[in-house]
């Protein structure tokens, strides 16, 4: 028998708390794959420290982006290098979304190996969103380009809340980041509009610098957020340096998930699908293929619903080590009617990083 694993919540923080002592769901033992201890805690295990906001703090004055310093801490929790921040989504088997789960819903292997302690568990997560836009502005899909246009303005309208920012850009055989991160919706619309398709397509070396660039490094600025690029391309590539393979491994690092949404609307099924799907699994989202151009906001509605849908479990890896090594990650619902959608895994870091 694995001993259950530790776990308490922060009730503090700005998202659903769920009691640590709840019992699992159904028997882990008829779930499928391999079996995984429940999330609970027992009660010898020390709870983990409360972190409320500490009362009569004087407003910060604003930063660039316009919201106050104060603002845009209320949402993260601080964590060390050895701890993971696992982002997860729960569908039933029509694909609709699961919510109000508790921990001891769901087990969990982290390269083979229970978590040595699960620090938080969260269901609807509001921790601060930053996403990215990538729009394929190459010739292959000018015909199209407008709906991309309003469907990806419209999403950012109604994703983006207070403590969360964006960034969109476009590409073809480079990458225009028409506008960096921001919680202004009105620069973001002017840095959409302004993006003009032709060329060629380098969509595996847009995405590998997106990636590195962009999402590689805001853990270490901001602390704990979700990072998510919305990925809106026929999947073709026709100019890369970078493979397929490179970039996934780069969004794996920068532990970002990558939706994405097929702009090729023809009967059959292309290789561009099948990269967009490739991608998009790797990493714990989800290829959405409309059959009009005109339902491309179809994808982003559905991308929207699964944002507000998220569950949060942060743990501290047992037998971690610093030494850039991929660890594989299997987290199940032990309902066996529940699918769990998540990144297959992530790079440790070095330890002279």
């Amino acid at each position: 028998m694995v001993p259950a694993i530790a776990a308490s919540l922060a009730y503090g923080q700005s998202a659903t708390p769920v009691p640590a002592q709840s019992q699992p769901l159904g028997n882990p033992s008829t779930a499928p794959g391999p079996q995984t201890p429940a999330l609970t805690s027992p009660a010898t295990q020390p709870a983990i420290p409360q972190a409320p906001a500490a009362p009569g703090t004087e407003p910060q004055p604003p930063d660039s982006t316009g919201l106050p310093a104060q603002d845009q801490a209320t949402q993260t929790i601080k964590v060390q290098a050895n701890e993971v921040d696992l982002v997860f989504t729960v569908t039933d088997k029509k694909g609709h979304f699961i919510t109000g789960l508790n921990q001891s819903s769901f087990g969990l292997l982290d390269d083979g190996r229970p978590p040595e302690a699960v620090l938080h568990f969260y269901q609807q997560t509001n921790l601060p969103l930053r996403v990215g836009i990538m729009l394929d502005t190459s010739s292959s899909i000018r015909q199209r380009f407008k709906f991309e246009q309003e469907s990806a303005i419209a999403f950012l309208l109604q994703v983006l809340h207070r403590n969360d920012r964006a960034f969109v850009e476009g590409f073809d055989v480079e990458t225009d980041v028409a506008q960096g991160f921001t919680n202004n919706v009105d620069l973001l619309n002017q840095g959409i509009s302004k993006l003009r398709p032709g060329g060629g397509t380098a969509l595996y070396d847009a995405l590998y610098s997106t990636c590195k660039d962009q999402m590689l490094t805001l853990r270490e600025k901001e602390g704990p957020v979700r990072k998510a690029v919305i990925l809106v391309s026929d999947g073709d590539d026709n100019y890369s340096h970078a493979l397929e393979s490179d970039a996934i491994k780069e969004c794996q690092r920068a532990e970002t998930i990558v939706y994405a949404i097929s702009t090729d609307v023809s009967p059959s099924k292309t290789k561009g699908d099948d990269v967009l799907r490739e991608i998009a699994e790797a990493t714990g989202g989800q290829a959405f293929y409309p059959t009009r151009i005109e339902d491309v906001a179809m994808g982003f509605i559905s991308i929207e619903e699964e944002l507000r849908s998220q569950y949060l479990l942060e743990y501290r890896p047992a037998d971690f080590k610093q030494d850039g090594a991929f660890r594989t990650i299997y987290l199940q619902a032990h309902d066996p009617r529940y699918h769990v959608r998540t990144h297959k895994g992530y790079f440790a870091p070095k330890a002279a990083d």
